[in-house]
């Protein structure tokens, strides 16, 4: 496995490319000088509701940049953009997105859910590798235990990135990989342990189960554990993904989203909508493949590439 690629110079929180979809819609909808009217107003809310933003989200967002639109005085495309791009901004704000991420007292465990083909294992060797250079102490638990090229690249990953990971023979109980995870994390005065867990699809009720019976494992060996239930969304899955979203939410209590895939062909419409709907904060944003591609979501940053011109 290979992590060191050349990088390209990026911009914002490590964007590269304007966005593809949402982005590319609005701004042409939005062009300079044209002024705003009714019909435009419309045009921005097929756009939204195209880019997975979600009926409900799209009609609150849209109409809160109209009253702003008005209020400011507003006459043209340009200002219509403002208003909107100040509501997206706000809304990611509100529920928490741009905030730091606290460990808090160590040990601190981070379990981290998604369906198969989101970018989760590797998110998972992105922080370690982001935590172990701010100078914290990491291991990774290989709970995924129904594949065993899952444990293996966790395994690899662990390697090259210079951590500890916690495993048991492929098809083993996960639960079990998960208490012996945290008893290690304590027993080693670890900073944070990093649990990996199945993709689990949100329409398998017996592996949505299995994943609660790992957080209650934890939470039994360590009350107050995990600190952070991270789901890691492709920015790509468009309205799947928000179904993806509530299935986990359910389940395990999600405190915060790890957006992968964002790196110029997402619609990132997804973004707006997950965060929306859960009421929690993107935390992270995977912007590349490369193992220090894993940057701290700014909503700011996303807002300005969303509407680069």
């Amino acid at each position: 496995m290979t992590v060191a690629r050349p990088r390209r110079e990026p911009t914002g929180m490590g964007l590269r490319a304007r966005p593809s979809g949402l982005g590319s819609r609005l701004r042409s909808i939005l062009g300079a000088g044209a002024p705003a009217t009714d019909a435009t107003w419309d045009e921005v809310e097929e756009a939204l509701i195209g880019a997975d933003v979600g009926a409900e989200a799209t009609l609150e967002l849209v109409d809160a940049a109209r009253a702003r639109f008005r209020n400011e005085g507003g006459r043209s495309g340009d200002d219509a953009r403002r208003a909107l791009a100040t509501e997206i901004r706000d809304r990611l704000v509100r529920v928490g997105s741009g905030g730091a991420f606290e460990l808090g007292d160590p040990p601190s465990v981070i379990l981290f859910v998604g369906v198969n083909g989101t970018g989760k294992t590797t998110t998972i060797a992105k922080l370690a590798h982001r935590l172990v250079s701010e100078g914290r102490s990491v291991a990774l638990a290989a709970a995924d235990t129904f594949r065993a090229a899952a444990v293996e690249q966790l395994r690899i990953w662990g390697e090259q990135v210079g951590v500890p990971v916690i495993a048991q023979r492929p098809g083993a109980d996960p639960g079990a990989v998960a208490f012996d995870a945290v008893a290690a994390a304590e027993s080693r005065n670890l900073d944070a342990v990093l649990v990996d867990t199945a993709g689990r699809l949100q329409n398998k009720q017996q592996l949505m189960d299995e994943l609660a019976k790992i957080r209650r494992v934890i939470a039994r060996r360590m009350p107050g554990q995990p600190r952070h239930v991270l789901l890691v969304l492709d920015a790509t899955t468009g309205q799947n993904g928000i179904l993806q979203a509530e299935a986990f939410s359910r389940e395990v209590g999600v405190t915060g989203i790890v957006l992968t895939k964002l790196d110029g062909s997402a619609k990132g419409g997804v973004a707006l909508a997950a965060s929306d709907r859960l009421g929690v904060p993107i935390v992270y944003a995977g912007v590349g493949e490369e193992v220090d591609a894993l940057a701290p979501f700014d909503p700011d940053a996303f807002v300005e590439w969303l509407f680069a011109a």
